[in-house]
């Protein structure tokens, strides 16, 4: 089933970027893994999908050990500043960087081990009073202050639309994203890049990459319904 749903979201995926004339290979598919046992993982591993995205570092820490080492990780949950130091040298991305003073700890703790951390900005674009991240008006600014960290590479932003029965009511929001990386961009920041823009899930992928997603994190699409039971 696992497989049968990554092949169903990768012609979905297909079908986005031939209606807005993108090539495929710009959108890499995340697929959701938290709360679901490894053996899931190892199931979708024969798709040859290697992107998992994890909410919680104590997840990641535990997979890490048990799966193989080519998988590469996103921490895309809110992350607290105690536990960056467990992601050193196992995550690809972190989606999740809301704050300076996160940033900081990040700097820090990739410092004592010579890494660099590639992260994302968080941006709330629908400034919903329930979620984490920065409105988009303080998004330049704290790039600009996040630019100057040595072992931090700002390679994009990230957003959670609000949850939606129609993914068009999220369309703005999405063009809104792809406007303020556009407008980041232009500024020519050092150290900063802007090439990645991971939005879009389940319900509304498919529009988040007409609209310029490069990341879009699926995770009931592929492996059903979470168990937050466990």
């Amino acid at each position: 089933m696992i497989l049968e749903n990554i092949k169903e979201v990768q012609e979905n995926i297909n079908a986005a970027c031939a209606k807005v004339g993108r090539d495929p290979s710009e959108v890499t598919l995340i697929a959701v893994s938290k709360t679901k046992p490894y053996t899931m993982i190892e199931e979708a591993l024969k798709s040859g999908t290697l992107d998992y995205g994890e909410n919680k570092v104590q997840e990641i820490t535990e997979k890490y050990e048990i799966l193989p080492k080519n998988i590469r990780w996103h921490m895309i949950g809110h992350l607290q500043r105690n536990k960056v130091k467990y992601l050193v040298g196992k995550t690809a991305f972190i989606h999740s960087v809301d704050s300076v003073r996160l940033a900081e700890q990040i700097e820090k703790e990739y410092a004592k081990a010579d890494e660099i951390a590639n992260i994302l900005i968080e941006v709330n674009m629908a400034e919903e009073e329930s979620k984490f991240g920065i409105t988009s008006t303080e998004t330049e600014e704290m790039v600009r202050e996040i630019s100057q960290f040595p072992h931090i590479r700002i390679q994009g932003l990230m957003t959670i639309a609000p949850y939606t029965e129609n993914p068009e009511t999220n369309r703005g929001y999405f063009r809104n994203m792809k406007q303020l990386s556009v407008d980041i961009s232009k500024k020519n920041i050092d150290n900063v890049n802007m090439s990645v823009l991971s939005m879009g899930m389940t319900g509304d992928y498919q529009v988040a990459i007409e609209e310029g997603a490069t990341m879009v994190r699926v995770g009931t699409g592929i492996f059903g319904e979470r168990n937050y039971n466990k």
